[in-house]
């Protein structure tokens, strides 16, 4: 260890004490922040019951403002009313810290323009989750809700959500929410790559309701889809249970829904078809899909329901696939696909079925490849200690050594050839 970090380190442990505070999650381990609350105060969501607090803890920089009256209706979501943003600094970085290095989270911001800067003008600007890419947010209208969402392995014992200036106006933010999620859940999201979510559809529901916590335990938003008049809906009172080891989870009340073609006969079964388009078109990302099924209704001896799943004309499904009813179950693909200009998902009843296809909810994720590289814990508890207690008002915000690109004012780093790069000269 050179010197310059030794001495780092040793004020860090003289100044421990005086560290500023940190945010407390509550009693479920959820993180809700209401960001561009005014003081430090909180309240709680009628519609979730969750308590919104302010953001005084996670971050120190950035200016609050409400939005303009002319975007306030009685059904926007209080989180919205208010928005912080960021003039000064390339990238400001909000820091929950207190979780658990190895164990699995979703995080979740939204953004409401509302016209709060009074320039009625649209913003671009990027996400960063830790010192990874994220998300382009692009808002173009005042009234447009934009929420972004990632399901990520926690690197160290504390995450970092950067906004990141492209030079295409002020960043801002609505809400930052964090939630614990159970190891065994999405799979797919392990210590070297990242889930960003692009859909999550709830078919079939009768309103326009988004479900969310308390009914999903663990806080994922489930919008509503619909297709009519081409489709119908299904629905039923009854309890959908989940299989053992289940790795989604999915709620009940999502799987109590579902949809089917309209007019489908035996000799016509028309197929049940959702697609979506890459975004970013121009830099080839790539995608895994979840289906989720449950059989609803009470069949006869004489009915089946059997169908085969494709992508884009290659088997999705393992072969032709039957819901159980009132079980949940899933399909979904092992390896992320990419190079194509749109991804159609198809559902067709195979020549045994009576019936037509059904799907209950649909999950579609970008896989965001995650750097290991981060600067040294050591130095990085350090450093941002001695920022802390000297109140130091420099562009210091995020990871001080990566991405390179963004690497703190001031100080020299080293190249991570092999292990984490340490802070070299201050």
């Amino acid at each position: 260890m050179s010197t310059m970090v030794v001495w780092f380190v040793f004020l860090a442990i003289m100044f421990l004490n005086n560290a500023g505070v940190t945010g407390q999650a509550d009693d479920t381990g959820f993180v809700s922040i209401d960001c561009g609350l005014a003081g430090n105060s909180s309240y709680k969501d009628a519609s979730s019951t969750l308590t919104y607090s302010s953001e005084e803890a996670f971050i120190d920089t950035g200016t609050n403002h409400n939005i303009s009256a002319a975007y306030v209706t009685s059904t926007l979501s209080p989180h919205y009313l208010n928005v912080r943003s960021f003039s000064n600094g390339t990238r400001n970085c909000y820091t929950i810290r207190s979780l658990v290095k190895g164990e699995k989270y979703l995080v979740r911001a939204t953004f409401m323009y509302g016209n709060y800067d009074g320039l009625n003008k649209g913003v671009i600007f990027d996400l960063h989750i830790g010192v990874n890419y994220w998300k382009t947010v692009n808002i173009s209208n005042p009234d447009k809700r934009t929420i972004a969402e990632v399901i990520f392995v926690a690197p160290v014992d504390y995450i970092q959500v950067c906004l990141v200036n492209t030079g295409l106006g002020t960043p801002f933010i609505s809400s930052l929410d964090l939630r614990p999620m159970k190891n065994s859940l999405y799979p797919l999201a392990n210590s070297s790559q990242s889930l960003a979510l692009q859909h999550r559809l709830n078919a079939g529901p009768t309103d326009t309701t988004i479900i969310r916590y308390p009914d999903d335990p663990h806080d994922r938003m489930w919008e509503p889809w619909s297709n009519y008049p081409y489709w119908t809906e299904i629905t039923t009172s009854s309890h959908v249970q989940n299989v053992q080891n289940d790795i989604f989870e999915v709620p009940s009340v999502v799987l109590q829904t579902a949809v089917t073609p309209v007019n489908a006969t035996p000799a016509n079964t028309s197929e049940l078809k959702f697609f979506w388009l890459p975004d970013p078109p121009d830099k080839d990302p790539e995608y895994l899909a979840n289906l989720h099924f449950s059989e609803l209704m009470n069949l006869t001896k004489d009915q089946k329901r059997e169908f085969n799943i494709t992508l884009n004309d290659a088997m999705f499904s393992p072969g032709p696939f039957s819901p159980d009813p009132l079980y949940a179950n899933a399909v979904y693909g092992f390896k992320p696909v990419h190079g194509r200009q749109q991804y159609i998902l198809t559902l067709k009843a195979t020549a045994n079925s009576t019936l037509p296809p059904i799907i209950n909810a649909v999950e579609v994720f970008l896989v965001l490849q995650v750097s290991g590289i981060l600067t040294d814990s050591a130095d990085v508890s350090a450093i941002n200690t001695i920022k802390s207690q000297y109140q130091i008002k420099r562009d210091w915000y995020g990871d001080p050594c990566v991405p390179k690109t963004y690497a703190w004012d001031g100080l020299n780093c080293s190249d991570a050839v092999s292990g984490s790069p340490r802070i070299t000269v201050l």
